[in-house]
């Protein structure tokens, strides 16, 4: 069983429907998945609410005992998808504790950037007594294309030292008129759109480097 947090402290840089799609994407995959909501604005849960329950497993957990929570039913997945918390409280240090992966989404802004510093500065110091443990990565979200936006933020995040994800998401409308209709990218008239290739290349990557085939 891999947990994957998708953690970040700005609110609107796409972490929940990163971690939305990206379930589902796993599940598409033929893995058992959860989708664990421990931001108590509870946005995956009114998104799960909208279509009950019927795409993805949701639950709420957005306690401190998140780690001994998961621990209860991590037996029944393959993945557990964790939507952090959005700013470094003591949800999104039990997130960094238990995770095996850390995805970091940022827009192409320097707001974005900046804000991961104390979240970077977290996941070092555990990295730091745990042999390297998790494994953490930035993905750039809502990338505008044909713009040099993308590149500036790459430049941008190499001081923090930690890898960027080749794959991306970029800005398009079916992202949020998707989360709110209770759907994700992956419904019947979207299949094998940009979109989903977009979330699946970010899923293939993730499994790519928890199963050491890249590095």
């Amino acid at each position: 069983m891999r947990i994957i947090a998708i953690l970040n402290q700005k609110g609107g840089c796409g972490k929940t429907t990163i971690a939305i799609n990206l379930t589902h994407s796993l599940q598409n995959k033929g893995y058992k998945t959860l989708l664990i909501d421990s931001d108590p604005q509870g946005s995956a849960r009114d998104w799960n609410a909208e279509n009950d329950g019927q795409i993805i497993p949701v639950i709420g957990l957005d306690r401190e005992s998140l780690a001994t929570d998961i621990n209860a039913v991590k037996d029944s997945y393959d993945f557990i998808v964790i939507d952090g918390a959005p700013s470094i409280a003591k949800l999104a240090i039990a997130a960094v504790k238990i995770a095996d992966f850390i995805l970091i989404p940022v827009q192409p802004s320097p707001w974005d950037i900046w804000a991961t510093s104390d979240l970077v500065d977290i996941i070092k110091a555990r990295q730091e007594v745990t042999d390297g443990k998790p494994i953490a990565a930035f993905v750039i979200s809502r990338v505008i294309k044909n713009t040099k936006l993308s590149m500036e933020v790459i430049e941008a995040l190499e001081p923090y030292k930690l890898p960027i994800l080749n794959s991306y998401t970029s800005q398009r409308v079916i992202y949020p008129t998707s989360a709110s209709e209770g759907k994700t990218v992956f419904n019947e008239h979207t299949m094998f759109s940009d979109a989903t290739l977009e979330i699946d290349a970010i899923r293939d990557e993730i499994i790519g480097v928890l199963n050491g085939t890249k590095n």
